[in-house]
């Protein structure tokens, strides 16, 4: 039996982690006794972390970790590799702020022997219209900068085999702020096997978004100039 790990960032989710889990929670049991719900609370001000915890009993293949506040990339990374470390044959990530549909990862799950990376492309979006310029620029930024083509490198939907996955972190820097982005470079160069599959993407289900456009702008010149430093590293 297949072991899939499903691993949450979560950071300032107060007013969303109790429904996320519960949306979350039953795919894992359904896959087995050995799978879990990963929540990775990234350092958060608000009570995320101890909402979380006080919903193990009820939630029995739920793991609650928490860590320094390092932002999305370091968080994911942490659970990827906790992930490979405990076993699991297969691991998925999602995001805390309700986004996403559990009802749409059946799909992934029936093609994960494609494995490879599967991700979920985002193409009916209601997250605004910022949100859908920042992809479609990231875009045009990896063709310049490593020559590859990606639908959505930043998907917050994806599934992979831990024993590829092992292999291509090891290109990953460590604590990389948009490491979603460079494993999907790396999957696509190294022809690993990418599918995309679509999936519908909500708005956000409450609280607030912890970028905003100033936070974009400044993450956008930091991530070009770290591209470029490590366009030789991946070739």
């Amino acid at each position: 039996m297949d072991k899939l790990y499903i691993i949450i960032p979560a950071y300032n989710e107060a007013g969303n982690i109790r429904s996320v889990v519960a949306q979350w929670h039953p795919l894992v049991e359904g896959i087995g006794p050995e799978s879990r719900l990963v929540i990775i609370d990234d350092g958060s001000r608000d009570d995320t972390y101890q909402i979380a915890l006080g919903l193990k009993e009820a939630y029995p293949q739920m793991v609650v970790l928490t860590k320094e506040n390092q932002g999305h990339g370091a968080t994911v990374l942490r659970g990827y590799k906790y992930a490979i470390r405990h076993g699991a044959d297969y691991v998925f990530q999602t995001d805390s702020d309700g986004q996403t549909l559990p009802s749409e990862f059946s799909k992934f799950w029936r093609n994960r022997k494609k494995c490879g990376l599967l991700v979920g492309y985002r193409k009916e979006r209601e997250d605004g219209l910022d949100r859908i310029f920042v992809t479609r620029v990231l875009r045009l930024v990896l063709l310049a900068v490593f020559g590859v083509w990606i639908k959505d490198a930043n998907s917050p939907y994806r599934l992979m085999r831990c024993s590829q996955l092992k292999e291509v972190l090891r290109k990953v820097p460590k604590d990389f702020f948009l490491s979603n982005v460079l494993i999907t470079v790396l999957y696509t160069k190294r022809k690993l096997g990418v599918y995309y599959y679509p999936i519908t993407f909500l708005q956000r289900q409450g609280g607030q978004n912890s970028i905003d456009k100033k936070a974009i702008l400044r993450i956008g010149r930091q991530a070009v100039g770290q591209f470029l430093a490590l366009r030789k590293r991946i070739r």
